[in-house]
């Protein structure tokens, strides 16, 4: 309660899971900007997010989702920028035009052009049907077209992080991606200097390091999987 009588706002309510690098951008984010938030699990490898329940959150059944309010949002990157627009302290984005859109086409190679080809169930798809050797080939392909393209994209651009000196709205997506594929897969960056210095500097981040996957809640109840899946 506040001193005027009135209810306190709600804490933003988000549904993720750990191991979710879609969810990893989210926690960032709202890491980045100070929010106050209640965590709420939703076990993707128990199929949670098919559940009558997770559906009338979000329709098509995937994480990360947000609840503020009576606002009900899905897709990080929906979220971000509403959360970019609403809570503008430490701003995701740029005021330059042509930074930003850099920021834009980073966020977008990492949330249309890796990721979406390297989830779980795609992953378990090309393992069940054609093997590991298969699934690490894939795996390697099309995080390495991806990389490549940001390695030239930002090559002009990055400073001490993606756009230059602050964290950017591309830092939010690039740093999940790239955890996510060294821890999971021990996937080699020697290929790709400007990732990996960038991945460095992430390490010294508290936003970053506070949303890692191992220091979730849910990471807890399935010890040991991240690393596995």
């Amino acid at each position: 309660m506040t001193t005027n009588g009135e209810e306190s706002p709600k804490k933003l309510l988000l549904y993720s899971f750990f191991m979710s690098s879609c969810s990893f951008r989210v926690r960032i984010a709202l890491n980045l900007k100070g929010l106050d938030y209640e965590y709420k699990a939703i076990n993707l490898l128990k199929n949670e997010q098919q559940s009558p329940e997770f559906l009338k959150i979000n329709p098509i059944g995937y994480v990360p989702a947000l609840k503020d309010g009576d606002i009900v949002l899905a897709d990080s990157l929906a979220i971000i920028l509403y959360l970019e627009e609403k809570y503008p302290n430490h701003p995701l984005l740029p005021h330059d035009l042509a930074k930003k859109a850099i920021n834009y086409q980073a966020a977008n190679i990492v949330s249309s052009s890796i990721q979406p080809l390297l989830n779980v169930p795609v992953m378990n798809l090309i393992e069940e049907n054609v093997g590991q050797e298969a699934k690490i080939s894939w795996i390697k392909k099309q995080a390495g077209k991806g990389f490549t393209a940001l390695e030239k994209l930002l090559k002009d651009h990055a400073g001490k992080y993606a756009t230059g000196d602050e964290i950017s709205l591309a830092d939010v997506f690039l740093a999940p991606q790239i955890i996510g594929l060294s821890q999971r897969f021990n996937f080699d960056m020697s290929e790709f200097p400007l990732l990996s210095r960038l991945n460095e500097a992430y390490k010294h981040v508290a936003a970053i390091q506070d949303a890692m996957p191992e220091k979730q809640p849910d990471s807890r109840l399935i010890e040991g999987i991240y690393l596995k899946v």
